[in-house]
């Protein structure tokens, strides 16, 4: 018997708790549906009547970590423009153990990604909106002066998501070489590049 809408619910909310909980332990490489049914204490069948095939459970996982990405505590810009980007790209350096966490478990999760072209088509939909978040961030920035009247919103913001993004795997990999400092500074370099119209 199938369960009830209300409890399907929940039951959905105690899997994405579970599907967390081996992500942050073991990343996507760990994640199958023994692991989260053994995080939740249930049988792997139980959990099929949720996610009948481990796809279902990695596109599920996905929009958790994007949720769970947006809801997480920001930094209050200072002002507009160019210290709204900053701000925002601080957000996404790994700078804490919380970001770094989050960033090793969206980097292992590329694998699965490029190796399915739904979840790749969702990956880069992600992308598309995290580029048009940043774009009026530039465009301010470009009307107050800050950037040169030529500059271009969106050629800059897929700049900034791609130098910030490979700043990632750089921080992730040689975290000794890439301390919060280093990645900090390595981010204004940028930005004062960008104002100065190089």
């Amino acid at each position: 018997m199938p369960p009830a809408p209300g409890d399907r619910e929940a039951r959905r909310e105690d899997v994405s708790r579970a599907v967390w909980e081996v992500l942050a332990d073991k990343g996507f490489g760990g994640l199958t549906l023994r692991a989260v049914a053994t995080a939740m204490g249930v049988s792997t069948g139980m959990l099929m009547h949720y996610f009948p095939a481990k796809r279902a459970l990695l596109a599920h996982a996905l929009d958790l970590l994007e949720k769970r990405t947006a809801a997480r505590p920001r930094r209050t810009p200072p002002a507009e423009g160019l210290a709204s980007v900053r701000a925002m790209l601080l957000d996404i350096l790994p700078l804490t153990p919380g970001d770094t966490a989050r960033n090793r478990i969206w980097v292992s999760s590329w694998d699965h990604s490029l190796a399915d072209q739904g979840l790749s088509t969702d990956q880069a939909a992600r992308y598309t909106r995290l580029r048009a978040t940043l774009r009026p961030h530039f465009e301010t920035a470009r009307t107050l002066g800050e950037l040169p009247a030529t500059a271009d919103p969106a050629h800059l913001a897929a700049t900034a998501v791609a130098f910030t993004h490979g700043l990632v795997v750089q921080a992730l990999f040689d975290p000794d070489h890439f301390p919060e400092d280093v990645q900090t500074a390595m981010l204004d370099d940028l930005l004062e590049s960008l104002r100065r119209g190089h």
